[in-house]
């Protein structure tokens, strides 16, 4: 009977301990899923503004408008960006807490460098069980900070706004740290787009060249997919009407490579007032007007196999064969183009005749002989 006794006791104890532990990992995952929430956004389509200040003194506002996001209520946002960011917001979990200890030492860390991030929604006033939902307002749901990344660059610190837990956040499904992704600059917000036109809205496309103004030209609209063309000295083109279609198609989706920003500014004004390359200029049916202006930009030497003496020596005249500068006139934005997106854009009037013919390049077996062989 005392056997039994003992055995039940025993049973029971183990029974309670692992109750116990349960119970606690319970309290634990229930205590990261409260926490989770101070950080993460389910309902991404309620979000109405998000902030973001760092220590440097940058400082984006996003705002969701009927016509897209803006970035600080000026210029339009990168849905790509903007996207990315929501994603991010939506999918981001506590991997771990940190330890008080540890936790201290951080904070110090991100009282130095961090990037203040604000989250505002719609949020109803009344809500009952989840179930009914009135008196919607914007409410500043959610302030956190983002610090640095973890030493082995899987995760990045978190810290809720006033408290003393620094938490370390991944993003579900990812692998590598998502700090660089809370950006107080507002340029890495900005959309690069320069034309995003269907070709039923364009009515005309002016091209100006410098160095060869009677390749210049002017298309315009004269029936639905229909167009003229005309040299900028009067002259008509006889055109070839693939040519000029698939021209005209190509304006859906244009854009910049970089903002160039941080150029001097006197560099900046020395090449904008410098003889430009070409001038493209499109306008719309409803007379909106956009152009950009190209200008050339000096070969990058080790890049292209070059020494500053062989560009010196050509007194500058060896033009980057992928990119130009340009300027465009919304904004006055001084910006880099790549040679790859506006190449196709560019080409002079000859390029669209009909009796026109691509140059093939000839080669000869005596240049063949001195290709080495890997």
């Amino acid at each position: 009977m005392k056997k039994r006794n003992i055995i039940s006791i025993i049973i029971v104890a183990i029974l309670v301990i692992i109750a116990g532990i349960l119970i606690a990992n319970n309290r634990y995952l229930s205590t990261l899923h409260g926490d989770a929430a101070d950080f993460t956004v389910y309902d991404t389509a309620s979000i109405t503004r998000l902030f973001f200040a760092d220590k440097s003194g940058n400082q984006t506002l996003l705002r969701r408008t009927d016509k897209g996001w803006t970035v600080n209520d000026e210029h339009r946002a990168s849905q790509r960006v903007v996207n990315d960011m929501l994603y991010t917001l939506n999918r981001m979990r506590i991997k771990m807490p940190v330890s008080i200890k540890k936790s201290d030492n951080i904070i110090t860390r991100m009282s130095a460098t961090n990037t203040k991030v604000e989250v505002y929604q719609m949020m109803p006033r009344i809500n009952l069980f989840n179930k009914v939902k009135l008196f919607y307002h914007e409410k500043r749901s959610k302030v956190f900070y983002i610090g640095d990344v973890t030493q082995d660059n899987t995760g990045t610190y978190v810290l809720k706004e006033g408290g003393d837990k620094v938490f370390v956040v991944f993003l579900h499904g990812f692998r590598g740290f998502i700090s660089a992704r809370f950006s107080a600059n507002p340029m890495d917000w900005r959309d690069h787009i320069i034309f995003a036109e269907p070709m039923g809205n364009i009515a005309s496309v002016k091209l100006e060249i410098t160095d060869d103004p009677n390749n210049g030209f002017i298309i315009n609209e004269k029936d639905r997919y229909q167009y003229t063309m005309t040299r900028l000295n009067g002259q008509s083109v006889d055109f070839s009407d693939n040519k000029v279609l698939t021209l005209m198609s190509s304006f859906g989706d244009v854009r910049f490579e970089a903002f160039l920003n941080d150029v001097d500014p006197a560099r900046r004004d020395s090449i904008i007032n410098s003889p430009f390359q070409q001038r493209l200029t499109l306008t719309t049916k409803d007379g909106r007007s956009r152009s950009v202006t190209t200008f050339r930009m000096r070969a990058n030497a080790d890049l292209y196999d070059y020494s500053e003496e062989d560009l010196d020596d050509f007194h500058d005249m060896i033009n980057d064969p992928d990119h130009k500068y340009a300027l465009l006139s919304e904004g006055n934005e001084f910006v880099l183009i790549q040679d790859f997106v506006f190449g196709k854009l560019l080409k002079p009037a000859d390029f669209y005749s009909k009796d026109y013919k691509d140059e093939i390049p000839q080669v000869y077996y005596k240049e063949l002989e001195t290709v080495e062989s890997y």
